[in-house]
């Protein structure tokens, strides 16, 4: 779905139906260099279920023009903007990796917008190591390779995806490849700087922490972390998957979220 926010062209996948505002919606928030498509497997499931889905792209992102925002904040205030565009005024949202980072941001400042909280791979700081900024700064294509190779467990390095034929690491370089040049590199650094100690701290809805047990990127010890920072939240662990978890794992990752939302 196309729409504008702030007069500049924005996209969102709806899960194949139609995007309807009364209905309870459902945001998807992408991690760094990434898109939409990495919701494919979740999104279709609440679209046809009776909920509003936008998995958004961030701007300078997927189909979503830029630039891209420089910072955490910047990103969760866009995501306002977006949902007051399309006259959501109360959503659900989960967002994964930089995207559990935007997401906290939003509920914390925002908290009138977000009614339930999902973080998938997510921690209180998210630090990138200068080798990689470096890497990213050049548009070096070792950077995806590495991003790649840490973002999945065992079975995502090896094949292993829910489509057949597919490749869940080739797939992951990718995408990172076709971003603008200077985008993941300005993710990165927007991780690098935040830390969302004082976000957690302010959260006041019902959150949930997923934790992949082979996440290399974001640890468990910093879910478990991000999930002690929250009053009342809970986590969920998500067997045999890295970083990754929504392609990894996407029938335990749904169906967390399904019990949670």
């Amino acid at each position: 779905m196309r729409f504008a926010v702030g007069g500049r062209a924005a996209f969102a996948t709806t899960g194949g139906r139609s995007f309807n505002p009364a209905l309870t919606a459902v945001v998807f928030v992408h991690g760094a260099g990434m898109d939409h498509s990495v919701w494919a497997l979740q999104t279709r499931f609440f679209a046809w279920h009776g909920y509003a889905v936008l998995a958004l792209d961030l701007p300078g992102h997927g189909r979503s023009e830029g630039p891209a925002p420089a910072t955490i904040p910047a990103m969760a205030d866009w995501i306002a903007e977006a949902l007051a565009s399309l006259n959501v005024a109360r959503a659900r949202a989960a967002g994964h990796s930089m995207g559990a980072l935007v997401a906290l941001d939003l509920a914390a400042r925002h908290g009138a917008l977000v009614e339930r909280l999902a973080l998938l791979g997510g921690a209180l700081r998210i630090p990138v190591h200068p080798e990689l900024l470096r890497l990213a700064a050049a548009n070096d294509p070792g950077a995806w390779d590495l991003i790649s190779a840490w973002g999945h467990g065992k079975r995502g390095r090896i094949g292993g995806h829910q489509a057949p034929g597919l490749w869940m690491r080739d797939t992951a370089v990718r995408l990172l490849g076709q971003a603008a040049p200077g985008v993941v590199h300005g993710d990165f650094e927007a991780c690098d700087a935040y830390d969302g100690a004082a976000a957690a701290a302010a959260i006041r809805c019902p959150t949930l922490v997923l934790i992949a047990v082979e996440d290399r990127m974001t640890p468990p010890r910093e879910g478990l972390a991000l999930t002690k920072a929250i009053t009342g939240a809970r986590s969920h662990a998500i067997p045999g998957s890295g970083h990754m978890m929504m392609v990894e794992a996407p029938d335990a990752t749904l169906d967390a979220l399904k019990e949670f939302f």
